[in-house]
Protein backbone atom coordinates (compact mmCIF):
# COMPACT_ATOMS: atom_id res chain seq x y z
CA UNK A 1 0.00 0.00 0.00
CA UNK A 2 1.27 3.44 -0.88
CA UNK A 3 1.65 5.69 2.16
CA UNK A 4 0.67 9.29 1.66
CA UNK A 5 -0.47 12.41 3.46
CA UNK A 6 -4.12 12.71 4.42
CA UNK A 7 -6.46 13.38 1.51
CA UNK A 8 -10.03 14.54 1.16
CA UNK A 9 -12.18 11.85 -0.43
CA UNK A 10 -15.97 12.14 -0.60
CA UNK A 11 -15.91 15.00 1.90
CA UNK A 12 -14.06 13.03 4.60
CA UNK A 13 -10.38 13.42 5.36
CA UNK A 14 -8.69 10.03 5.22
CA UNK A 15 -5.15 8.78 5.83
CA UNK A 16 -4.36 5.42 4.21
CA UNK A 17 -8.02 4.34 4.38
CA UNK A 18 -8.43 5.47 8.00
CA UNK A 19 -10.73 8.28 9.02
CA UNK A 20 -9.08 11.37 10.44
CA UNK A 21 -10.93 13.08 13.30
CA UNK A 22 -10.94 16.50 14.93
CA UNK A 23 -9.99 18.36 11.76
CA UNK A 24 -9.34 22.09 12.02
CA UNK A 25 -8.61 23.87 8.74
CA UNK A 26 -6.96 27.29 9.08
CA UNK A 27 -7.52 28.43 5.47
CA UNK A 28 -9.83 31.30 6.47
CA UNK A 29 -7.32 32.58 9.04
CA UNK A 30 -4.58 32.41 6.40
CA UNK A 31 -6.72 34.36 3.92
CA UNK A 32 -7.41 37.02 6.55
CA UNK A 33 -3.69 37.48 7.27
CA UNK A 34 -2.82 37.68 3.56
CA UNK A 35 -5.67 40.16 2.93
CA UNK A 36 -4.46 42.35 5.82
CA UNK A 37 -0.90 42.19 4.43
CA UNK A 38 -2.07 43.22 0.97
CA UNK A 39 -4.08 46.13 2.47
CA UNK A 40 -0.93 47.35 4.20
CA UNK A 41 -2.05 46.57 7.75
CA UNK A 42 0.80 44.07 8.18
CA UNK A 43 4.36 44.27 6.91
CA UNK A 44 6.40 41.45 5.45
CA UNK A 45 8.40 41.42 8.69
CA UNK A 46 5.15 40.77 10.58
CA UNK A 47 4.27 37.64 8.63
CA UNK A 48 7.55 36.29 7.27
CA UNK A 49 8.92 35.20 10.62
CA UNK A 50 9.59 31.45 10.47
CA UNK A 51 11.93 30.24 13.19
CA UNK A 52 15.30 28.79 12.06
CA UNK A 53 14.31 25.23 13.05
CA UNK A 54 11.09 25.44 11.03
CA UNK A 55 13.01 26.80 8.04
CA UNK A 56 15.56 24.00 8.34
CA UNK A 57 12.81 21.37 8.46
CA UNK A 58 11.01 22.94 5.49
CA UNK A 59 14.18 23.17 3.43
CA UNK A 60 15.48 19.67 4.16
CA UNK A 61 12.42 17.45 4.60
CA UNK A 62 9.36 19.56 3.80
CA UNK A 63 7.02 18.29 1.13
CA UNK A 64 6.87 20.62 -1.90
CA UNK A 65 3.47 22.09 -2.63
CA UNK A 66 2.19 22.95 -6.10
CA UNK A 67 0.92 26.34 -4.95
CA UNK A 68 3.05 29.47 -4.89
CA UNK A 69 3.77 31.48 -1.78
CA UNK A 70 0.97 34.00 -1.17
CA UNK A 71 3.53 36.62 -0.06
CA UNK A 72 6.47 36.45 -2.49
CA UNK A 73 4.79 34.31 -5.24
CA UNK A 74 7.82 32.00 -5.44
CA UNK A 75 7.22 28.30 -5.97
CA UNK A 76 9.14 27.40 -2.82
CA UNK A 77 6.18 26.58 -0.60
CA UNK A 78 6.69 23.51 1.59
CA UNK A 79 4.58 21.56 4.06
CA UNK A 80 5.99 20.43 7.40
CA UNK A 81 4.09 18.16 9.81
CA UNK A 82 4.57 17.90 13.55
CA UNK A 83 3.02 15.39 15.95
CA UNK A 84 2.02 15.96 19.57
CA UNK A 85 0.45 13.67 22.12
CA UNK A 86 0.86 12.42 25.68
CA UNK A 87 1.32 8.82 24.54
CA UNK A 88 4.13 9.81 22.17
CA UNK A 89 6.35 10.85 25.09
CA UNK A 90 9.77 11.80 23.60
CA UNK A 91 8.38 11.70 20.06
CA UNK A 92 5.90 14.47 20.86
CA UNK A 93 6.81 17.72 19.13
CA UNK A 94 8.85 16.09 16.39
CA UNK A 95 8.72 16.70 12.67
CA UNK A 96 7.09 13.79 10.86
CA UNK A 97 9.03 12.54 7.86
CA UNK A 98 8.67 10.41 5.80
CA UNK A 99 5.01 9.44 5.37
CA UNK A 100 5.64 5.86 6.50
CA UNK A 101 6.69 7.18 9.91
CA UNK A 102 3.21 8.66 10.34
CA UNK A 103 1.81 5.22 9.48
CA UNK A 104 3.98 3.62 12.14
CA UNK A 105 2.72 6.14 14.69
CA UNK A 106 -0.89 5.53 13.64
CA UNK A 107 -0.39 1.78 14.08
CA UNK A 108 1.41 2.17 17.43
CA UNK A 109 -0.49 4.84 19.37
CA UNK A 110 -4.15 5.30 20.23
CA UNK A 111 -4.30 9.05 19.71
CA UNK A 112 -2.09 11.96 18.74
CA UNK A 113 -2.51 15.28 16.98
CA UNK A 114 -0.78 16.22 13.74
CA UNK A 115 -0.14 19.88 12.88
CA UNK A 116 0.54 20.89 9.27
CA UNK A 117 2.49 24.10 8.68
CA UNK A 118 3.03 25.79 5.31
CA UNK A 119 6.43 27.45 4.95
CA UNK A 120 8.04 29.42 2.14
CA UNK A 121 11.77 28.73 2.09
CA UNK A 122 12.34 31.91 0.08
CA UNK A 123 10.71 34.60 2.26
CA UNK A 124 10.12 32.71 5.57
CA UNK A 125 6.33 33.09 5.44
CA UNK A 126 4.64 30.41 7.54
CA UNK A 127 1.14 29.59 8.63
CA UNK A 128 -0.60 26.76 10.41
CA UNK A 129 -2.61 25.06 7.65
CA UNK A 130 -4.46 22.33 9.56
CA UNK A 131 -4.46 20.04 12.54
CA UNK A 132 -6.18 16.68 13.01
CA UNK A 133 -6.28 13.60 15.23
CA UNK A 134 -4.77 10.29 14.19
CA UNK A 135 -4.22 6.94 15.90
CA UNK A 136 -5.58 3.45 16.44
CA UNK A 137 -8.66 4.88 18.18
CA UNK A 138 -9.86 6.26 14.86
CA UNK A 139 -9.49 3.12 12.73
CA UNK A 140 -12.38 2.43 10.46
Amino acid sequence: MTRRSPSLEDGQLRYNDRAVRGITDYTLAKRAVIAEFRRGGLTRLDICDAQPELMRAARNIGRSLKRTCPVCTCSTLREVRYVFGDQLKDLSGRVVYPDNWVSELVDSYDEFRCYVVEVCIECSWNHLAACYLLGRSFAG
